[in-house]
């Protein structure tokens, strides 16, 4: 355990009114215990000082709320959508005087707060907690009662929390008691707050003609050792005391107790033992707190990778090593094929059988790839694939980009430390150009990659870019159709990103010849790379199959996307200054070779141009172990190796 003053260092945050520097009472002591057995670092910020920048800035912390009267109650839904956060209560804060009792002493009337604004802010604020923790059986049930939709599941009873040595001053005082004896009066100890009830026990006393003493304004110290000197305590509480720990403490010193039902721990099975029972299950609170949070933070989050294929085996893309690289750290992975005929069904089949544990999950949706709108089929697959996805998260992934296996556990520890209002998640590509040397700045690095699985998202082509033909046929007019889409509205899917607009200023001056930015944005992406996990692309690493494939098909894939009659034209081939059908075998061997040397990318949308060569930055991460015999295979073709 790490106590810690800076809320960076922290992992988990204490939120409280006062602490136990600013008063001693019995709820600022059970956060100081608690706060002493932390496993793990953790700091402290007073209620008042919590605002929407915090809570954003430290929303991939643990949050635990106590008192929180001093808090804006409106950063309540922002704390609900972006915080991790458990609450521990001492009170009903479901009311706004907190005790249902002295609602109706201020107003004449039963509490009904839960059914007024700040019971429901309340509530949310609790549903929304992983848990809640309370001090007795019956505060618990008083809040379900009031809102049943609040989980079992997510509260716990604490009771009152104390140290270990303040258990063991009350049991050494105990000893002492027994052969000291007592004075023979009983104790009202006083206090400022009215639910202490004083003039109620004085009462109580002075008609029972039982002597007594009102003490107080001792350190917590010298009042355990004060009150051991008496017979008994007197504690009769105006209004429900959800556990006071000073009625504890005075039964494990051994002392007699008039009490009332507002004591409303007095008739718990713990309380009812014999006092070393009683001070294991004190002590027990420790362990029901922090297992919690614990079991939060090595909680198990579950992901599905999902993926598309069609012919794969004849492209000679790394898709067998696309997939083994999802297994790697996916709890299921969905392949979706389109109605391959080259072999690649029966093998996704033989997969499926050979892994045996049923996480790989292979099916068919078979399309009529010769129709005229097949181009907007990839991203009708993608968002098929997609639906057969059962877990809690969705890692996207196309057959030609593999995960290194260093990066298998940042994904879902990077689930864990993502804030509850993040749906979307954008990350690293390393986009090869022509073999392993030269990486692209010509494209963006990043791609909408982690999701959580919600039938909200899918995929298709974003609304601004929807158009229809006469006969009402879809198509796009610059989407590539296969964007993260909202399924009613088509519209984008908001992202958390790594990539800045500072990066991208520093990657525009990289693209313009500035060697000083290429040198930053070459060392902060291989930050990136190391600290994120991501996907290396495979796409442009042989330069001659790639080029082969916009011959074959490319060309027909954006007419039918576009909904525009490409013909086969010298203006319409971005590598040559001829037809397709006039370009040899051996002049894109030539091409790719030269592609590869003297080019580091460049994007087909404009006719290829050596005169105006792209910068390329290095990878220094090894490639993914798995990739080892295709990058063989494919390497010999990398001229500039």
């Amino acid at each position: 355990m790490k106590n810690v003053s800076n809320l960076e260092e922290s992992d988990v945050i204490f939120v409280a009114d006062m602490f136990v520097d600013d008063y001693a009472g019995g709820g600022e002591l059970s956060t100081e215990s608690l706060f002493k057995t932390s496993p793990y670092s953790i700091s402290k910020i007073k209620s008042n000082e919590v605002n929407e920048e915090k809570i954003k800035l430290y929303s991939q912390k643990i949050w635990v709320f106590f008192n929180f009267r001093g808090m804006d109650h409106n950063l309540i839904p922002t704390i609900i959508q972006n915080l991790n956060y458990f609450i521990v209560e001492f009170d009903f804060k479901l009311c706004q005087y907190r005790s249902l009792e002295l609602h109706k002493i201020k107003t004449g009337k039963e509490c009904d707060c839960h059914e007024q604004q700040i019971g429901k802010i309340i509530s949310a604020f609790f549903h929304g907690a992983e848990c809640v923790f309370y001090m007795s059986e019956k505060q618990k049930s008083t809040y379900q009662k009031r809102f049943p939709f609040l989980e079992e599941s997510k509260n716990v009873v604490l009771s009152s929390i104390f140290d270990e040595k303040d258990l063991v001053q009350i049991e050494n005082l105990r000893k002492k008691r027994k052969d000291d004896g007592n004075n023979n009066k009983w104790a009202i100890v006083d206090g400022n707050s009215w639910i202490k009830g004083i003039d109620q026990s004085r009462k109580i006393l002075d008609d029972q003609g039982e002597p007594y003493d009102l003490i107080g304004g001792l350190t917590y110290s010298d009042l355990l050792r004060k009150l051991s000197e008496y017979k008994g305590l007197c504690a009769t509480p105006l209004g429900a005391d959800t556990c006071p720990r000073l009625v504890i403490e005075a039964k494990l010193l051994g002392l007699e107790l008039k009490i009332n039902d507002n004591v409303l721990h007095a008739d718990e099975e713990w309380f009812l033992k014999d006092l070393d029972q009683i001070e294991i299950y004190l002590l027990g609170a420790h362990e029901r707190f922090w297992t919690k949070i614990t079991n939060f933070f090595e909680r198990d989050v579950t992901l599905s990778g999902y993926t598309t294929a069609y012919n794969v085996m004849q492209s000679d893309y790394p898709w067998k090593e696309s997939i083994i690289s999802m297994l790697g750290f996916c709890d299921e992975v969905i392949v979706l094929d389109g109605g391959s005929n080259d072999g690649t069904w029966e093998e996704l089949q033989v997969m499926e059988k050979m892994q045996g544990d049923g996480r790989l999950v292979v099916k068919q949706l078979a399309r009529d790839w010769e129709s005229k709108e097949f181009a907007l089929f990839d991203g009708q697959q993608k968002a098929a694939a997609r639906t057969l996805c059962t877990k809690q998260w969705c890692w996207q992934q196309d057959i030609d980009e593999v995960v290194h296996e260093e990066d298998y556990k940042k994904v879902k520890l990077l689930i864990k430390q993502l804030p509850k209002l993040i749906s979307m998640v954008s990350l690293p590509v390393v986009e090869f150009w022509g073999g392993s040397k030269k990486i692209r700045v010509d494209v963006n690095p990043w791609k909408q990659r982690l999701s959580k699985n919600t039938c909200i998202i899918t995929h298709g082509i974003n609304e601004k870019f929807r158009s229809y033909d006469n006969n009402g046929r879809l198509f796009s007019k610059g989407s590539d159709g296969c964007e993260y889409i909202i399924a009613e509205t088509y519209q984008h899917v908001p992202d958390t990103n790594f990539y800045t607009p500072e990066l991208h200023a520093v990657r525009m001056q990289s693209l313009e010849g500035d060697l000083e930015s290429l040198k930053t944005y070459e060392r902060y992406m291989n930050q990136v790379y190391n600290e994120l996990p991501g996907v290396f692309h495979y796409s442009w690493f042989d330069i001659e199959r790639k080029i082969h494939t916009y011959k074959n098909y490319w060309s027909k894939h954006w007419m039918s996307l576009f909904n525009k009659d490409i013909q086969d034209t010298i203006e319409n081939n971005m590598f040559f200054n001829k037809k397709w059908c006039d370009v040899s075998d051996k002049e894109i061997v030539d091409l790719s070779d030269k592609m590869a040397k003297e080019l580091g990318g460049w994007v087909f949308h404009r006719k290829l141009d050596f005169n105006k060569p792209t910068p390329w930055i290095s990878c220094k991460k090894t490639h993914p172990k798995v990739m080892k015999k295709w990058i063989s295979k494919h390497e010999k073709r990398a001229v500039n190796e």
